[in-house]
């Protein structure tokens, strides 16, 4: 999808449409096209049987926190069953309770072939996971592996961190807490938000002006966010903030009132 983001490694980039992350790179691995986030009818162009895959993200995480049309991610699973494809979901910035769920392609009756998983289930400890929900892959075990491919360290994060999430009930907090962020957010009625997106504790905001370049400003206001869009910075909290610590909405109108440019600042 363009807008999309998958990873820095060769593959991953290849599948990456932004040309800040692909072009210091090229040549990439081809063969791969893309198409807009949430156009049914370009993917629809582009599909035929001879397409081994459509990957796609349930929510744009690095584009801005870019939410999908409602009946799109469903169209995109009816559009690779029409022509025998798989759908490759990517949840690493999306899964393990970042959105409120555990997979929210699963927990929004997908269906997806591949998932690829990272990030929040390891915490911090490096780990990858890929799950397989059609037939298994059509290799020999040894085939398929990497220097650090089921390392015990790796290994053992996971279960400590599943238990975790499922024992402070962290799914649910997740869905509360981004709904108070998305709230505050939204209630500022500051000029410079248009809007505000996402879901659980992956949570961006719309604004109408670009502002990237003001990020130090916010951050002297001990605010730190994403910007990989000009106008689109994100918030993605830990899972375990307080209460208190998200409670942030006077802090972020003082920031924002910091980074608007004044009247004429190109």
């Amino acid at each position: 999808m363009e807008g999309s983001f998958h990873g820095r490694t060769m593959g991953a980039l290849a599948l990456t449409a932004t040309a800040k992350y692909r072009e210091p790179f090229e040549p990439l691995p081809g063969e791969v096209s893309f198409v807009p986030y949430g156009d049914l009818a370009a993917l629809e162009a582009a599909v035929d049987d001879q397409t081994a895959a459509v990957i796609v993200e349930t929510i744009q995480g690095e584009n801005g926190v870019v939410t999908p049309p409602e009946g799109f991610l469903a169209g995109v699973r009816a559009i690779t069953r029409e022509h025998g494809a798989l759908m490759w979901v990517d949840e690493v910035q999306t899964g393990i309770g970042r959105c409120g769920e555990w997979l929210t392609s699963v927990a929004d009756g997908l269906d997806p072939d591949l998932i690829t998983l990272a990030k929040g289930l390891g915490n911090g400890i490096p780990i990858g996971a890929c799950p397989h929900l059609g037939q298994p892959l059509n290799c020999s075990r040894p085939s398929h592996g990497s220097t650090f491919a089921g390392n015990p360290g790796g290994g053992g994060s996971r279960p400590a961190v599943l238990d975790t999430i499922e024992a402070d009930g962290l799914l649910a907090r997740s869905r509360e807490l981004g709904e108070h962020l998305a709230q505050a957010m939204a209630a500022l009625g500051h000029p410079l938000v248009a809007g505000v997106r996402g879901r659980g504790l992956l949570r961006g905001i719309e604004l109408t002006a670009e502002v990237g370049p003001r990020r130090g400003r916010a951050a002297g206001r001990g605010l730190d966010h994403q910007c990989a869009a000009p106008q689109r910075p994100a918030a993605a909290p830990p899972l375990v903030i307080t209460d208190e610590a998200i409670d942030f909405a006077a802090a972020l109108g003082e920031a924002l009132d910091s980074i608007q440019p004044p009247a004429g600042d190109e």
